[in-house]
């Protein structure tokens, strides 16, 4: 079977079908420009909360923050409440253009999910199809496709992934797309593929496989494999935005590109400052691009002392010193490809959850309190 070489959201098409996960204090308008350098997808803004917009809270509106070469814009929201994501979904598409929104029912992080968000929820089937209504009919009048992304369930005792995409389906989203892990997972262990190719089976909107995508090969095999409309990626590209250029040319067809040197990778850590330095000033741009540095360097041979220094910098013309120190000759490290890359973790003995949380599988009009200042990620 040929691979997609787009992907199909209601009236939104997407040149490659390949998604930019939002992540937490990552996948801000510099970030997302650097990887649309690279190739076409959609890249979505770090997940906001739909109170938080509603309300107006300043965190909030200041992460709803667009780089001007952003031509389609995709932001994840989250929420609890029908009524607070339905109005945060109209301010989006009324007041700041997005093509797209994603509600995000798979963050595992545990003062997410003990409040009944994130990977919790789908367990609530009437609650989480009465947020997708809500959704998906207050972004109607603007044609934008709302999608939805989950995990499997909260534990291989209590999966939800299928009834959440027949939910999805029923309720009008565009496409469903499926990390294959549990929320007690996390981000350890495997993702399992044949989860998302159930899914496949199970419903006629398109689904998205993600999990697992450290390479352009992964991307190639998860379609071939799961039957999946695109993919999702995540942590496969922290300090390595050239993955979407890879994953461009996997989906065309086209020869694979050689690896970059340490210098190519330089150039990139370079670019990648100086859009943040563009969107928050150089300050903080530069204290924002010393998390990425460790990734941009995993497997090279730049010294522990060089590394500390850019672990502090705090300029441009600094980072620029710096940079000059490192081999530009130095060839990739493949030991690095394939590997997992960001955080992992171990699994969970427990997902934290609402005191009798998994008593009621319906949880329609169950009014789950939405925190406006809730910390945004997944």
């Amino acid at each position: 079977m040929p691979l997609a070489s787009s992907l199909t959201l209601g009236g939104l098409t997407v040149e490659t079908p390949v998604v930019l996960a939002p992540m937490a204090g990552i996948t801000n308008a510099a970030y997302r420009r650097l990887c649309a350098e690279q190739g076409a997808g959609l890249y979505v803004c770090e997940m906001i909360t739909s109170r938080g917009l509603v309300e107006g809270d300043e965190h909030t509106k200041d992460m709803l923050v667009f780089d001007e070469a952003e031509t389609v814009r995709s932001v994840q929201l989250y929420g609890t409440d029908p009524v607070y994501v339905g109005k945060a979904a109209e301010i989006l598409c009324a007041e700041y253009g997005v093509a797209h929104i994603d509600l995000n029912f798979g963050c595992p992080v545990p003062k997410v999910t003990r409040k009944g968000g994130g990977g919790a929820l789908p367990w609530k089937r009437g609650l989480l199809a009465e947020i997708l209504e809500h959704a998906v009919k207050a972004a109607a009048p603007y044609d934008v496709p709302v999608t939805m992304k989950t995990r499997k369930g909260i534990d291989d005792d209590h999966l939800t992934y299928l009834d959440a995409g027949r939910i999805a389906q029923e309720s009008g989203a565009a496409a469903i797309a499926l990390h294959g892990r549990t929320v007690s997972q996390a981000y350890s262990g495997v993702a399992d593929w044949d989860a998302i190719a159930e899914l496949v089976a199970s419903v006629d909107i398109p689904v998205l496989g993600n999990g697992d995508v450290w390479e352009a090969a992964d991307a190639v095999r998860m379609v071939e494999q799961t039957g999946a409309a695109g993919v999702v990626v995540g942590r496969g590209c922290l300090g390595r935005p050239w993955l979407f250029r890879d994953l461009a040319d996997a989906f065309a067809g086209r020869a694979t590109q050689a690896l970059p040197t340490l210098g190519e990778v330089r150039t990139t850590m370079r670019r990648h400052a100086e859009l943040l330095c563009q969107h928050m000033g150089e300050e903080r741009g530069c204290k924002e691009i010393r998390k990425h540095i460790s990734w941009y360097l995993k497997g090279f041979r730049a010294g522990g002392e060089l590394r500390r220094s850019l672990a502090l910098v705090d300029s441009l013309a600094a980072l620029d010193r710096l940079l000059e120190q490192l081999d530009p000759g130095e060839p990739f490290p493949v030991s690095e490809l394939g590997a997992p890359r960001g955080r992992q973790g171990s699994p969970r003995h427990r997902v934290a959850l609402p005191e009798g949380w998994l008593e009621d599988a319906d949880g329609r009009g169950c009014g789950i309190t939405e925190d406006a200042s809730e910390a945004s990620g997944g």
